[in-house]
């Protein structure tokens, strides 16, 4: 199966749905692929039935109504449940080839999202060690609450509606970790006063979770995870960290659940594939380079493609609504409320500048790491591992450590340790750009392949 496009939108998320939503009501007839059963993309993740808990959603009436806006909208039709494993250029198309077939266009816009970020530590693979967004998401998504004592620990403001959202629906957070400063705002206290509905909505989590007497504790992480007899987890090693987040002492608290994260990392792999231009942060982060109408360079005048949301940086919910406004409204030729929109994208980038500021991964994490701590999970390969092809066959860079050790080579095809190893192995931008290199994008069988006629 074929099927064209005049404009397709990757993701059902936030920038995506209004991306989809813009371009439509711009007069063009638009596809709209997410991977996922139903629209939202992970942050209005929900069950689907008509009456559910909201309570874990932030704004979730924004969200309905402009899912149920994308729906009833006559020029958008959605493809859900389509995976996309092949994206490439082809007589100035873009191609993409999903198990429902293939997708063809000359105008995309990319709004593919991000996903949690990981870091190793001894026993992170023990069952009932997890991400805060895994968590979450079985809340929002399935109405499943993952433990009855859980740790919510990591970095970054996400550990908030996290913790209150597991601690409302019945779980025991005993503990709540956050390893930077309690004082990390007194820099950026500017654009917290820029940004007031943000401040409220932080103190309304913080006001939430005292209520619930759980209180956060800061300077801490979880730097050990242990098992019990039957192999899941029983408790947590915690650290008093300093400002390098070297461990300064520790103690342990038992738990059957630790949702751990660090952030986010942008889903650059068809990005990468289609050849767009890509940069890196400060902290490591890669992202899309867009213009102001987020217009993705590439070589290619033929074809228009364009990135919003956390593609293009770390951000959250709302300026990746209104950068996918931008971006069908560009995409479509249209200058209705561009002006408007860029003005409102310049107040939020700023904002999730501070937030980069506020919430740094300091480099103090690789002293957690003991020899015999899994690095690549999908191939079993330990810190050990690494070390010795350092070592002995001389390994300076990430692409020498894959071909070494098959880190990187599994069926995540290093989304969980790319970054891990890049920063392992102090790469250099060029390196970890490389790393967002898969030429199958999701798996895929051969029968699948074979029955579309793609082979």
């Amino acid at each position: 199966m074929e099927v064209r496009y005049q404009v397709i939108v990757l993701g059902g998320g936030p920038a995506g749905l209004n991306a989809a939503k813009y371009a439509a009501n711009a007069g063009y007839e638009v596809g709209l692929i997410d991977a996922g059963t139903r629209l939202g993309g992970q942050y209005w993740r929900h069950t689907g039935r008509e009456e559910f808990d909201q309570s874990v959603h932030h704004n979730f009436d924004q969200g309905s109504l402009l899912m149920d806006a994308v729906l009833a909208n006559p020029r958008i039709t959605v493809h859900s449940e389509t995976n996309i494993w092949s994206a490439s250029i082809i007589n100035d198309e873009v191609v993409l080839r999903t198990n429902n077939g293939a997708f063809i266009t000359q105008r995309l816009i990319l709004a593919t999202g991000a996903y949690d970020r990981s870091l190793p530590f001894p026993g992170w693979d023990i069952p009932g060690v997890m991400t805060p967004g895994a968590a979450q998401s079985l809340l929002k998504g399935h109405g499943v609450l993952v433990g009855k004592r859980i740790v919510v620990a990591g970095t970054g403001p996400f550990l908030l509606p996290v913790a209150t959202g597991l601690s409302s629906h019945g779980a025991s957070v005993v503990g709540l970790l956050e390893a930077s400063s309690k004082y990390s705002w007194a820099k950026n206290l500017l654009e917290l006063l820029r940004n007031p509905a943000k401040a409220l909505e932080g103190i309304g989590y913080l006001l939430a979770l005292r209520g619930r007497k759980v209180e956060m504790r800061f300077r801490q992480a979880i730097v050990a995870a242990h098992a019990s007899a039957d192999g899941s987890l029983e408790s947590v090693t915690i650290a008093n960290l300093d400002s390098e987040w070297k461990i300064r002492s520790t103690y342990k608290l038992s738990c059957d659940v630790a949702a751990v994260g660090w952030g986010f990392t942008a889903d650059t792999a068809i990005a990468y594939s289609l050849g767009l231009a890509l940069d890196v942060d400060a902290s490591g982060s890669i992202s899309v380079v867009v213009d102001e109408n987020q217009r993705a360079r590439q070589p290619n005048a033929a074809i228009a493609i364009y990135a919003a949301g956390e593609l293009t940086g770390i951000g959250g919910a709302d300026l990746a609504l209104v950068e996918g406004a931008i971006a069908g409204l560009a995409i479509a030729g249209s200058a209705q409320d561009l002006k408007t929109l860029k003005k409102r994208r310049k107040k939020l980038l700023r904002f999730a500048q501070a937030l980069t500021k506020v919430y740094p991964v300091a480099s103090g994490w690789k002293s957690w790491l003991s020899e015999d701590t899994t690095i690549c999970r999908c191939e079993e390969i330990s810190y050990s591992d690494i070390n010795e092809a350092r070592e002995e066959f001389d390994a300076s860079d990430a692409r020498t450590i894959k071909l070494l050790t098959r880190c990187g080579m599994g069926l995540c095809q290093g989304r969980i340790c790319g970054r891990t190893i890049a920063d392992l192995m102090n790469s250099t931008p060029q390196e970890r750009i490389s790393s967002a290199s898969r030429p199958i994008l999701s798996p895929i069988t051969l029968g699948e392949v074979a029955q579309e006629g793609l082979l």
